[in-house]
């Protein structure tokens, strides 16, 4: 038991879980006040949501960078800050969310639904040239059939991926290593 918790008791740990819990508590705030104004607050009206995961990576490297690094940085400690905070407050708002849409106002997510078919049947004649009628009406019923559940995993991929190249950038601008080791300082 003592390897578990000494395991956890990493600062780079702590700290990415740490920002990834107040992540996740203030996307589901976002998405809260979509869904206060009268917007859908699932699908495209939600992806504006990644740019407080890239403000809440980069203050976590450089918290991080500041506080527990003394002023140094790796690449590998800040891809797996990155990496961290972006999926635990992806899991935490993926399941906030969930959580809201079955117990509180299963509305929104019907809602959603019927938003997404409506799009696709905006774009239904480029998609039918490109997949054709058949795969069409199979990722049509597919819209229909989906389960709450899904937006726990949903919120993670989409965050993953979006992530990517922030993250990637971010860890890049704020890594500092100290050099001062490969020089021979012979007196």
């Amino acid at each position: 038991m003592n390897s578990i918790v000494a395991y956890f008791n990493k600062p780079i740990l702590k700290l990415s879980l740490l920002f990834g819990l107040v992540l996740g508590i203030l996307v589901f705030a976002f998405f809260l006040g979509l869904y206060a104004m009268g917007i859908v607050p699932l699908g495209n009206n939600k992806v504006l949501d990644i740019g407080i995961h890239v403000i809440f990576i980069a203050g976590a490297c450089w918290y991080y960078r500041k506080k527990v690094g003394n002023g140094f940085l790796h690449l590998w400690e800040a891809l797996t800050i990155g990496y961290v905070v972006n999926t635990v407050g992806a899991l935490i708002a993926g399941w906030l969310i969930y959580f809201f849409v079955t117990y509180i106002d299963p509305s929104v997510f019907t809602a959603y639904i019927a938003q997404m078919k409506d799009l696709m049947l905006q774009g239904k004649a480029e998609l039918v040239k490109n997949i054709g009628e058949a795969e069409f009406q199979k990722m049509y019923n597919g819209v229909g059939e989906m389960a709450t559940s899904e937006i726990i995993m949903d919120e993670v991929g989409k965050k993953t991926v979006m992530a990517i190249i922030p993250i990637l950038v971010i860890s890049l601008i704020l890594r500092k290593q100290d050099y001062s080791i490969l020089h021979n300082n012979k007196s």
